[in-house]
């Protein structure tokens, strides 16, 4: 099998407090999956590890089969794997164009260039249109970022998110604290965006999880106890009884 991730015994202690307990996981190209679990889980302590954002106490994390040890998180990112985070991580006196194309300069070949030299590059303005259109942000291309609704915010930081090529996409959190109408908005600006890709995300809204991820990952106190379809994880009972609780049965 051909997988865009692997984690092998991965761990993470601060002294001999275990944050993260040896997990194992194959994350398959093309697919999306969802990392769920409740609060103190350590899902995002497993994004950073992924991420190299913090290295692992013990234990691999493979990207396409390379081995991720000793890599930054740039360096992790140039391979082909970007993130997005639970707060928005923008430049809010940027506008919305000025935004996406700073996060398209790397990879259109501009590393060390002046706004000047950037400002003639008409690829780089098309590009940067392009991704603007996809997230539906065209008609506020030339807005402050930081004016932008919430929810704008959070598609422009997706857009960010994919701005680079990237084929391995994750997202912590990304409709958390939107309201219904929002959530789906960016849950179908999400199922667009990731055609192709994989996508590994961390949600709490069941009904984001259940209705785009093609697997499902639990994490609890560290560990992951069930992986499967969705199917497969609502009728866990160990799912049931350490996370879920009855109620996923009775909703979904």
């Amino acid at each position: 099998m051909n997988h865009a991730l692997e984690l092998s015994d991965l761990k993470k202690s601060y002294g001999k407090a275990e944050i993260i307990r040896g997990v194992d996981l194959k994350i398959d190209k093309g697919e999306r999956h969802a990392i769920i679990g409740p609060n103190g889980a350590g899902k995002s302590t497993l994004f950073n590890l992924i991420t190299r954002r913090m290295a692992p106490t013990e234990g691999k994390v493979h990207l396409h089969g390379q081995d991720l040890h000793g890599l930054v998180p740039f360096k992790v990112n140039r391979m082909g794997l970007s993130r997005s985070f639970q707060i928005s991580n923008i430049f809010p006196r940027l506008s919305v164009f000025e935004n996406v194309r700073c996060a398209l300069f790397y990879s259109m070949g501009f590393k060390y260039s002046f706004w000047t030299m950037v400002d003639r590059s008409k690829p780089l303005t098309e590009a940067a249109d392009a991704i603007i259109e996809q997230i539906n942000l065209t008609s506020r291309r030339d807005l402050p970022a930081g004016v932008l609704s919430y929810a704008e915010q959070r598609a422009l930081e997706i857009g960010l998110t994919i701005a680079g090529g990237a084929d391995v996409i994750m997202l912590d959190e990304p409709t958390a604290g939107m309201s219904n109408t929002e959530t789906d908005y960016i849950v179908d600006l999400i199922r667009k965006v990731t055609v192709g890709k994989t996508l590994v995300m961390v949600e709490h809204d069941m009904g984001v999880v259940f209705g785009l991820a093609d697997r499902i990952s639990v994490l609890v106190y560290g560990q992951i106890v069930a992986t499967g379809t969705p199917e497969e994880v609502r009728a866990n009972p160990k799912v049931q009884e350490a996370y879920l609780g009855t109620a996923i049965t009775a909703e979904h």
